[in-house]
């Protein structure tokens, strides 16, 4: 394994082509239920910054992290890493429905507005997840009964609680460029091996409070290849990832797809890093970016960190919101 892992680390260095041994883009490696969890269980922040806790890991988001993140800007360069809402019904998603409706004029003046109605969870709208998205066995983020906050109408774990928004240092992972490829095949699982040889590529090491954003090259893909059947073959993060996101003290991690590889190979369970992320640890998901103009931009600056600005709906009550995530050299 030592020659392995050494080998490898030469080839890194040398710029080359890689793929990470053994795992070529047949699937998922395999997990018992057992085994996912004890990983489930080893995540947990569930405590940790109190009983009544409700951010999670965005506590990780200190002052000092926030004007660390700020001093990133040098260029004053913002690029948007959202896809454009879509208003037709693709990937198994429910469209993005906008009426335009034109106001009377009066005395020569008139105008217009909108009617927005979206279902953004999915696998094309972007957006944040909050915490209460998901659930499992009953129970949410810190221990909160799913079922109480659905009756009471309370707005525990609410994307309100991200009303003041997201702002700091965000690590882009690219991992097609890793790889030398334009985008990941079918199912490719990405590994914590593939995320520590992003980090010694890039010359970046993921610190506490970060933003971890990794791309797929899922809309290369589906621009080159069509659509696809996304529950049954997609790249994405394997279950083993959960313990370096929590090793690293991860605040958010985000991707241009959903991001659990699927198949995921966790008996089971169908999206177990969804599961740990947001239930465990307590972690918002970004879902279904566009990092095609941010990755252009950080290849041609070398440059794989910026300033990471989110602004979410204020929806009390709320599981999460459309976003449009900017990042900033």
């Amino acid at each position: 394994m030592r020659i392995v892992i050494t080998l490898f680390s030469c080839l890194l260095l040398t710029g080359m082509a890689i793929s990470l041994p053994g795992e070529e883009p047949q699937g998922a490696k395999k997990v018992t239920a057992e085994e996912v969890q004890e990983i489930l269980a080893s995540v947990s922040n569930w405590g940790r910054w109190g009983e009544d806790d409700e951010l999670g890991t965005l506590n990780l988001i200190t002052p000092r992290r926030r004007r660390q993140a700020a001093s990133l800007v040098r260029a004053g360069v913002s690029i948007s890493m959202a896809h454009d809402v879509i208003k037709e019904r693709i990937d198994g998603s429910s469209p993005f429905e906008h009426e335009l409706m034109v106001n009377a004029v009066s005395g020569g003046v008139g105008g217009a507005g909108d009617r927005y109605s979206v279902q953004y969870h999915g696998f094309t709208q972007t957006h944040l997840d909050a915490l209460f998205h998901i659930f499992y066995q009953g129970k949410t983020y810190n221990g909160y009964s799913a079922e109480q906050i659905l009756t009471s109408g309370s707005g525990q774990l609410s994307i309100n609680r991200i009303r003041n928004g997201i702002f700091t240092r965000a690590v882009l992972m690219d991992i097609p460029a890793l790889l030398g490829v334009q985008y990941l095949e079918g199912t490719q699982a990405i590994y914590p091996e593939h995320l520590e040889a992003w980090e010694k590529k890039s010359g970046v090491r993921v610190r506490s409070g970060d933003a971890v954003l990794v791309n797929t090259g899922r809309w290369t893909r589906r621009e080159q290849e069509g659509p696809w059947d996304i529950m049954a073959g997609s790249a994405g993060l394997h279950v083993s990832c959960l313990k370096w996101l929590r090793e690293r003290d991860v605040a958010l991690v985000g991707s241009d797809l959903a991001l659990d590889v699927m198949p995921s190979g966790s008996d089971g369970i169908q999206l177990p890093v969804h599961l740990g992320v947001i239930v465990q640890m307590g972690m918002p998901i970004l879902d279904c970016c566009d990092f095609r103009a941010v990755a252009e931009e950080s290849r041609r600056r070398k440059q794989w960190t910026f300033l990471l600005t989110l602004a979410p709906l204020a929806v009390e009550g709320g599981t999460g919101s459309p976003i449009n995530p900017i990042a900033t050299y």
